[in-house]
């Protein structure tokens, strides 16, 4: 039985259940623990965005930028909100089915589709800018620099577009293997270079200009005697510094820091993980396929602390909201941590079928939308004197 492109990672479980019986969780969740409360989440406005993430799961991110929140639906439905009153500003409706994350950036509004299609529209009014094709599906957001949209699309292709027409600028692609996790890596984007992860295990660093790869990795290598266990995908987006460090995640393999114009490997840990790592000045928060939460000293890869108490309840990745850690988890809770320890600060219950979106966080707020598509914001108070 061939498998391609698993929903990571509930649907991943199912399938192979269906394929070979029962199969028990690798990790069952654990039961929530009680603590003494730090931090409130305090509701400031609910809405309701079309019909959510599907059946599928969709990973349609919202975005923040200039207090106002992009969120859509898998059908197609696009909204823009009034991120401190939760007033809707305009309504489009694109008549195609989205699949990817949002990204709003200088005006503009882009995601991809289905049929591996990329749309820009107009931040201030949904207006349909320009809709280019690219080779498949597209599942990770958008991402661009000052002239280019760099889009990966699940057949293993990096395509580069014009950001003001949809031009196509050049297109690399990568070998795919027979099976993957359902979902792509994001490409990190600066203006010379771009980052790109694979699912055969590999990191590319691709010029700009041309699309030509300056240097790749291997990441994570196949070990595994079964495909499932061959899985190396790099589904988490590169994340880089403004010193020129590079921190990959990757699944069944490894947490690396690298020097990020030659590839030199400056530290590695054994940690599978299909989540972006945070930062946090020199604290690196990362979430792995247990849904433990490590904090590793930046520079060294030293362990500061690691939690095990959300053992096995599908994290998000992991967000900074009033110096704390916000996680989304699979029955709907939001956790606080305490970025020190590890320690719970905060927690609350939203519901909504789940949260599988990483949270955003801004001006103090944080916003989650559940996968059946109920976009919330909150304050964040301290419950202390």
């Amino acid at each position: 039985m061939k498998l391609t492109h698993l929903l990571v990672p509930t649907v991943l479980v199912t399938l192979l259940a269906g394929c070979a019986g029962k199969v028990e969780p690798k990790y069952p969740p654990k039961d929530l623990e009680s603590f003494d409360t730090r931090v409130e989440l305090n509701s400031l406005w609910d809405q309701g965005i079309g019909d959510g993430l599907g059946i599928a799961g969709y990973p349609i991110t919202p975005a923040l930028e200039d207090g106002r929140v992009f969120a859509a639906d898998q059908s197609g439905l696009v909204r823009a909100i009034d991120a401190a009153s939760g007033e809707t500003l305009w309504q489009k409706e694109l008549n195609t089915p989205i699949s990817s994350g949002l990204t709003a950036v200088a005006d503009r509004v882009y995601l991809g589709t289905r049929n591996g299609e990329v749309l820009a529209l107009d931040q201030a009014d949904g207006t349909e800018l320009w809709r280019s094709r690219v080779s498949s599906e597209v599942l990770a957001p958008p991402q661009a620099n000052r002239r280019l949209l760099v889009i990966q699309s699940v057949d293993g292709a990096v395509t580069a577009l014009d950001r003001e027409t949809g031009a196509e600028h050049w297109v690399y692609t990568a070998n795919q293997p027979a099976l993957t996790l359902r979902g792509t890596g994001t490409p990190r984007v600066i203006e010379q270079v771009t980052f790109a992860g694979f699912a055969n295990g590999r990191l590319v660093t691709l010029d700009n200009r041309s699309g030509q790869p300056l240097w790749d990795l291997r990441v994570a290598v196949p070990q595994g005697r079964s495909e499932v266990g061959r899985l190396v995908d790099l589904d988490g987006q590169p994340l880089l510094t403004r010193d020129g460090r590079l921190y990959v995640t990757s699944y069944n393999g490894r947490l690396l820091a690298l020097e990020a114009t030659s590839g030199e490997i400056l530290w590695s840990r054994e940690e599978s993980s299909y989540l972006t790592p945070l930062l946090v000045g020199d604290t690196l928060i990362t979430v792995n396929d247990a849904s433990h939460v490590l904090a590793l000293d930046a520079l060294s890869g030293r362990l500061l602390w690691e939690s095990d108490a959300l053992e096995g309840r599908w994290l998000t990745s992991p967000a900074l909201v009033g110096g704390d850690i916000a996680l989304g988890d699979y029955e709907g809770y939001v956790h606080l941590l305490a970025l020190d320890s590890g320690r719970f600060v905060g927690r609350r219950d939203i519901g909504g079928d789940g949260i599988s979106l990483p949270l955003l966080t801004g001006d103090g707020r944080l916003f989650a939308l559940t996968n059946d598509g109920e976009l919330s914001a909150f304050a964040i108070e301290s419950t202390e004197d």
